[in-house]
């Protein structure tokens, strides 16, 4: 692994917190990388860009006051930070503006132009789905102001049910969105049988 990869993991391993938010990042490139077999793209943007991403919603980061952090802009705060990040791991300083590039556009609402971006934003939204998608969702339920209660992560996985998929660009990632797409449809379904009305 080149440093500054080395450098760029062990950044994330010491910022991200709550902890299990550590686990995103190597997901997202893993799966950044198997939704970009095939095509020609820069790995070094991908790799970079997939691991700083989120730096502006971890805890330290982001404001603590439930006020602010409700108007939080983490990309904003994250492409920020990210260059400085970035040549202190000693990253090749060409390639920073299209890390910027990607980590701008890799939310679901975006439109990235890049194939890196492509690649990236494609990956994050495989991730907000299947039961990947369901464990993180629950795992915010009283901790993140967006999911007070079990209700308000239910209706989060329908909107992610009913949108997410179609806002795929890649034939690759819309195969991986298959079962993934089941899996929270199965698992919606089974909550409405179980809840019996009193989810809360």
């Amino acid at each position: 692994m080149p440093s500054y990869r080395e450098a760029l993991v062990e950044y994330i391993r010491r910022a991200a917190l709550p902890v299990d938010k550590y686990g995103h990042q190597p997901r997202l490139y893993s799966l950044a990388c198997e939704v970009g077999r095939g095509l020609v793209f820069d790995d070094d943007v991908v790799f970079a860009a997939a691991w700083l991403h989120d730096l502006g919603v971890f805890i330290g980061h982001r404001p603590e006051d439930p006020g602010a952090l409700a108007h939080w802009d983490h990309v904003v705060y994250t492409v920020d930070r990210v260059p400085t990040i970035l040549r202190d791991a000693g990253f090749d300083e060409s390639k920073i503006p299209a890390v910027l590039d990607v980590i701008r556009t890799h939310q679901p609402a975006d439109e990235p132009a890049s194939v890196e971006a492509v690649i990236v934003r494609d990956a994050d939204i495989l991730e907000q789905l299947g039961s990947i998608g369901i464990l993180r969702a629950v795992a915010k339920v009283g901790r993140d102001t967006r999911y007070p209660t079990f209700t308000s992560v239910r209706t989060v996985l329908e909107r992610a049910l009913g949108t997410l998929p179609g806002k795929l660009r890649l034939d690759t990632s819309r195969r991986l969105a298959e079962g993934k797409t089941r899996t929270i449809a199965l698992f919606l379904s089974s909550l409405a049988v179980e809840d019996q009305g009193e989810l809360h």
